[in-house]
Parts: C-alpha cells; sequence; structure tokens
C-alpha cells in the first residue's frame, strides 16, 4: 500500500511538474499571498517562441490524463463492491491525485477564469442550436 500510495505521489509530481509543461504547454499550482489567502493559479502557453510537444504527444497526454481517473473510479468501485475494504484509502488517494491534475490542465485548457459549468452549458447550448437549425431546413 505504502509502494502505491507514493508512485502515485511520484506520478502526481512528475506529470503536474514536467510533463504538462513540456508536452503541452499547460501549468498550474498554489501560491498563497501575503495576506495568507490561497489563489490558484492556471497557465497556457501560447506564441511564445519555444517548441512545445507534437499534436500525437499531446494526444497521449490527454488520454492519459483522462483514462487515469476512470481506471481509479473503476477500481473504486470495484473495491467496495467486493469488499476489500483495506484498499479503500489507496483507491481514493488515486482518485483524488488522478483527479486533480485533470481537473489543473482542464482549467489550464479551457482558461483559468472560464468556469467549467459555462463552458459545459455554452456547448450544450450551441449543440442544440445546430439541431434546431438542422430541423429547420429540413422542413
Amino acid at each position: 500500500m505504502v509502494t502505491i500510495i507514493l508512485l502515485l505521489s511520484c506520478d502526481f509530481w512528475a506529470v503536474k511538474n514536467i510533463t504538462g509543461r513540456l508536452m503541452v504547454g499547460l501549468r498550474w499550482w498554489n501560491q498563497v499571498d501575503d495576506d495568507g489567502r490561497s489563489q490558484w493559479v492556471f497557465e497556457s502557453r501560447k506564441g511564445t517562441g519555444k517548441q512545445q510537444g507534437s499534436d500525437s504527444e499531446s494526444r497521449i497526454f490527454w488520454l492519459g490524463l483522462i483514462v487515469c481517473p476512470v481506471l481509479w473510479v473503476i477500481f473504486a468501485f470495484s473495491t467496495l463492491f467486493s469488499f476489500k475494504i483495506k484498499w479503500v484509502p489507496v483507491v481514493i488517494m488515486g482518485v483524488v491525485l488522478q483527479g486533480a491534475n485533470l481537473y489543473g490542465y482542464v482549467r489550464c485548457k479551457v482558461g483559468g477564469k472560464t468556469s467549467l459549468k459555462n463552458m459545459a452549458t455554452n456547448y450544450f447550448g450551441r449543440q442544440f442550436l445546430k439541431q434546431a437549425l438542422s430541423k429547420e431546413e429540413e422542413s
């Protein structure tokens, strides 16, 4: 259990601090102001002239970033349904660390100021509008 948690922590650190910056030009972190307030910072590198990873590297990064939390959620359900309660802390750490990286990088990609709720609302609104316009054209 200890080995898995240590490896999860190393993976979290490597993805957050190295892989994301080199492969897709994104990074995120937390900083504490002089007043003691915690502030999250989400950055994306655009047009700085530095070479980012290729499109295939970017796809691999995002695929791994999305698949890993999904696998840990599957592990969580299988742990609960098989009543192997001793593995629950490991699974929770996996879900939290992988989910935090996914959330951080999605916020970087979308933009630090844009909320995910607004992004989803805009997407579904556009899809609804496309469907409505295509039905009108058919009539």
